[in-house]
């Protein structure tokens, strides 16, 4: 069972990496189909940074509340309804409106994935879960380029990886018992320790 949940959380790590690098090789082309400046990048990056700030200020508060694999999985939900959203958008405007729930939703994970994995597995699984982020920011440009150097589509390449994340949320929902039992641990154990 313990090996099953931390398959299911180090695809959630690769998850969180997809989108981390995507408007880098994508804003080249994005600029221009909506006439904006090459340096809004910068501001699309400031809302999702924004938002992985917040999520995380946050974290310790609703994981406490809802549990690491309700927050997991609507953060995941978060992630992709910003991919999806900006494989719609049709201006500027909705790319930066798409960038909160981008931010929000990799922050939140993030927090939630690390302080799980710290509690409940050796500290090796640590290092492998950010080498599992690593896989993910590496292969998010490579499936931008695929889509952008075969019919230079950007939109393509956040509309499959917004696919893969809602895929991935349906695996943590119902992997959602399998949390609940690791959090019910924790409490027994957190409440025989207070006497």
């Amino acid at each position: 069972m313990s090996t099953v949940l931390l398959i299911i959380i180090y695809i959630a790590f690769i998850s969180l990496g997809l989108p981390d690098t995507l408007l880098g090789p994508a804003w080249p082309i994005i600029h221009k189909d909506f006439q904006v400046s090459i340096s809004n990048a910068g501001i699309v990056t400031m809302i999702i940074s924004s938002g992985t700030i917040l999520s995380s200020f946050f974290s310790g508060k609703l994981i406490k509340r809802f549990g690491t694999g309700t927050i997991t999985a609507v953060s995941v939900f978060l992630t992709a309804t910003g991919l999806v959203g900006t494989y719609f958008s049709q201006s500027f405007i909705w790319i930066c409106l798409c960038g909160v729930p981008l931010g929000i939703g990799a922050g939140a994970v993030d927090s939630a994935l690390n302080n799980f994995i710290a509690l409940h597995y050796k500290a090796k699984h640590m290092n492998w879960l950010h080498c599992f982020w690593g896989i993910g920011a590496t292969a998010g440009p490579l499936i931008m380029s695929f889509f952008i150097t075969k019919n230079s589509n950007w939109r393509m390449g956040y509309g499959s990886i917004g696919i893969l994340q809602i895929v991935l949320v349906a695996c943590l929902v119902i992997s959602l018992p399998i949390w609940k039992k690791y959090e019910q641990k924790e409490d027994a154990y957190t409440r025989s320790c207070r006497y």
